[in-house]
């Protein structure tokens, strides 16, 4: 295996999660009869670029198809911070109904309909038809393809270039990522702006966030790399924001090289905040392994713990890091039950690997849990408001990430 990026060889294992399907391909009754795939779920640190990587073993068309099962708009906590963010970036480029604004992995218009609502033309790029449908149906222009250096080159024939590119939590998506950044040059206008955001390879690290690893997750990135892989295709990093989203995210605003925006002193300080944490030091990488063991053997043996003294144990989120975590613990649903999901799209399946089933909430209200595992910890907070009711039999809220957490 060759880095993405830099194409140096890769040798210095940063992660070994053994082997797991993929995190969202959730199986109907029927398929629990069948095979099921899984696939090597190892990262390697590139000792060039210091791209955390995994190899493409599902390819990027098989996931993101017609049965894809994530939609954006279940997350109000998400949305929020969609909502925000558009009232910030509309003020902030002055943007206007003269302007043109392009998201890239638009998914079901979650953020879009923002800009929709402010008469600012629009334009999503979406490769899942079912999402590109559920943002059509809010009245937002989307295109169903992959962002890629050939779509952006097909696209611009005639065609006004954005003003401004967004691409939340796609870049970590991305197999290939050079292909990428040179279609974000493409599709940009002089003076634009692209805002990316993606989780940040340091928190990752330094929270031991190992259940966010997975096959849909190509690459896991820093400031650093990413400012590299910008520059090496005539982009430049000009502000980042450290974000508490998804555990921990950046959010960065690039432009041409040659473009007018002020680099300023926030990129500097991240990146020597990075170097402080030893994000340019391999060893560094290596002791990622040993802290994410800890984390798994600790929530199994909570498990066993309170399965032998009958305590009942459902879940609450059919995240994709929950599936790294039931996968890599070896969890099925003699520890775990069930687990609650808001999405129609999931509930009646079973999560990949584990085979646990996929509910409505009220399951929770007719089995009355003893314990309730929040697998999206990022968004604990609403999910505990929304759930509170179970303290009313004693029931409290589990978290396995960073660490055993019991409230």
């Amino acid at each position: 295996m060759k880095c993405r990026f830099c194409s140096t060889e890769l040798t210095s294992k940063f992660a070994d999660l053994a082997n797991s399907p993929a995190s969202n391909s959730f199986l109907t009754e029927e398929q629990l009869n069948k095979a099921e795939v899984f696939y090597p779920l190892r990262l390697f640190v590139c000792d060039k670029c210091y791209l955390v990587q995994i190899d493409e073993y599902k390819k990027s068309d098989e996931i993101f198809n017609n049965d894809y099962v994530y939609f954006s708009s279940f997350s109000r906590t998400w949305l929020e911070h969609a909502k925000k963010y558009v009232e910030m970036i509309t003020e902030k480029l002055d943007l206007t109904s003269q302007s043109k604004v392009i998201e890239i992995a638009s998914n079901d218009g979650y953020l879009l309909q923002y800009f929709l609502g402010k008469q600012i033309p629009c334009l999503g790029i979406e490769p899942s038809s079912n999402t590109a449908d559920a943002a059509r149906e809010k009245g937002i222009e989307t295109i169903e393809a992959f962002f890629t250096e050939e779509f952006a080159e097909n696209y611009i024939q005639g065609r006004k270039k954005a003003d401004l590119i967004i691409g939340n939590n796609v870049l970590a998506h991305v197999p290939d990522i050079n292909d990428f950044a040179a279609a974000l040059k493409i599709m940009l206008n002089d003076q634009g702006t692209i805002t990316l955001e993606f989780p940040h390879l340091m928190q990752l690290m330094e929270y031991s966030q190992f259940d966010t690893i997975y096959h849909e997750h190509f690459s896991y990135l820093s400031l650093h790399t990413v400012n590299i892989i910008f520059d090496h295709f005539g982009l430049r990093i000009y502000d980042v924001e450290e974000l508490p989203t998804h555990g921990g995210s950046l959010r960065v605003y690039a432009c041409h090289t040659h473009a007018d925006q002020q680099r300023l002193s926030s990129v500097d300080r991240l990146l020597e905040k990075e170097k402080q944490h030893g994000l340019l030091d391999l060893s560094t990488y290596q002791c990622f392994q040993a802290k994410a063991n800890q984390i798994k053997n600790n929530f199994l043996f909570f498990l066993l713990e309170q399965k032998h003294q009958g305590k009942k144990i459902a879940a609450y989120g059919a995240a994709a890091k929950g599936n790294t975590l039931l996968n890599y613990a070896g969890i099925k649903p003699d520890l775990i039950e069930f687990v609650c999901d808001a999405a129609p799209s999931k509930q009646g399946k079973f999560l990949p690997g584990s085979h646990i089933p996929v509910v409505n909430e009220r399951k929770i209200k007719e089995y009355k849990p003893d314990y309730v595992v929040i697998f999206p910890w990022n968004i604990k907070e609403e999910i505990m408001n929304q759930l509170s009711y179970i303290k009313d039999w004693g029931g409290q809220f589990v978290v396995a990430v960073p660490e055993l957490e019991i409230v």
